[in-house]
């Protein structure tokens, strides 16, 4: 694999628009939010990193990356979503702060208030 090469793809994700039950969150994200039945969210709906470039952060760098073009949005999002495929995907998700909805298997959220949060402070 040459390095520079346009065939030399370290990582890439994947964003689309969703929304979320507001009945999945807990009451004190609830009581913060407008009543509407449904919220605007974003869906990481693939990260992957290329096995040549695992191990060295790159991961990390593509989510804030997805987390702050989200923010930058035209349209108001309130949070991210990502469906975690296993384990090791759930804690890497869950050690930027992704939490899991209530009985939806591997589903877990980050709002984006405090998703820039965490990246500010770093």
């Amino acid at each position: 694999m040459r390095a520079n090469s346009l065939e030399d793809v370290a990582g890439y994700y994947t964003l689309t628009a969703t929304s979320v039950a507001l009945s999945g969150f807990s009451p004190e994200i609830v009581n913060a939010l407008p009543r509407y039945p449904v919220v605007p969210a974003v869906l990481l709906g693939r990260l992957a990193v290329a096995r040549h470039y695992q191990g060295q952060g790159l991961g990390g760098v593509l989510l804030a990356d997805a987390l702050k073009r989200t923010s930058r949005a035209e349209f108001g999002v309130f949070a991210m979503m990502v469906d975690a495929k296993d384990g090791a995907a759930q804690r890497f998700y869950e050690h930027y702060g992704f939490t899991r909805l209530p009985g939806e298997g591997r589903r877990l959220c980050l709002p984006i208030t405090a998703a820039l949060r965490r990246l500010a402070a770093s």
